[in-house]
């Protein structure tokens, strides 16, 4: 396999396991027995889970500094993107929204679904030494930022050819919903754990219509107009601020990219690379 390739391959393969990992975190509960489900909901395994997704986000940091997919300004915009997202988070908006969410979506549509998913763990990292937020809790809501800055990527590049108007109205839909999918899968990293016979509970042997039937219960009583409340303050923020912060960050990601890396393919003859002896193979990459 080219060396290009082989790198490419290990960088899918890194974000790939971020998914992965944090699928089987919120998940593998359901797996368990009744007697091996603990009261303190993932009390336990919660650092091994953040150590796992650290580990991780600096493989892929490196990874994209190897292949020039990222540099040292694409970082430094990471971090910047990361700290002000963290702090928006302290400003309290009406119905409980918060300010983390709606830079993540429009980052993750400008930059890509790469950038988008490492925004959204660094960010929700970053909100949480700043609000004092740290628990066994974390890891689970880093995990569900990073995949909403990810999908963000996603339909950023799908909607990159609308209009611009069209553009915001697509991703303050985006928003609203991912506000309600956040909520819905945060939930899940203590529901299992509250095990009860109540119709809101969670029973170690219910089948998947079941377990399905009594989360949607709980779901809507608990969580609901909550997530609502979010969800429409996402969809707000970003219609009002998404034309031109969408503009601005895909100005600054046009600088970043595309990242040329040159390759000469010099014969052993000597001859100079261009000419016929030699040849010159150009890689383009993009940070998203």
């Amino acid at each position: 396999m080219p060396h290009g390739a082989w790198d490419r391959a290990r960088l899918v393969a890194v974000y790939g396991l971020v998914v992965l990992v944090g699928a089987g975190a919120f998940l593998y509960p359901f797996w368990l027995p009744r007697n091996a489900i603990s009261s303190n909901a993932h009390a336990g395994d919660a650092p091994l889970v953040a150590a796992a997704i650290g580990v991780l986000v600096v493989v892929a940091v490196t990874l994209e500094l190897r292949r020039g997919t990222m540099n040292g300004a694409t970082v430094a915009v990471l971090g910047v993107l990361s700290a002000t997202a963290g702090l928006l988070r302290l400003v309290d908006l009406p119905g409980g929204g918060s300010g983390i969410f709606f830079l993540v979506v429009l980052a993750g549509a400008a930059f890509g679904p790469r950038f988008g998913m490492l925004l959204g763990l660094c960010a929700m990292a970053t909100s949480a030494v700043v609000t004092g937020g740290i628990g066994p809790w974390l890891p689970f809501q880093m995990l569900a930022l990073g995949w909403m800055g990810g999908t963000a990527g996603l339909a950023g590049r799908a909607t990159r050819h609308l209009p611009p108007l069209a553009e915001v109205l697509a991703l303050a839909g985006f928003g609203w919903v991912w506000g309600f999918l956040f909520g819905a899968i945060m939930n899940l990293w203590f529901w299992p754990f509250a095990v009860g016979e109540g119709p809101l509970s969670w029973n170690p042997g219910l089948s998947l219509g079941a377990t399905l039937s009594r989360y949607r219960a709980f779901y809507v009583a608990t969580s609901l107009a909550w997530d609502a409340a979010a969800s429409f303050t996402n969809a707000v923020l970003i219609g009002v601020t998404g034309r031109p912060l969408l503009a601005s960050m895909r100005r600054v990601a046009g600088r970043l990219e595309p990242v040329v890396e040159l390759v000469e393919l010099v014969e052993l003859s000597g001859h100079h690379p261009g000419r016929a002896g030699g040849a010159l193979s150009v890689e383009g990459a993009s940070a998203g």
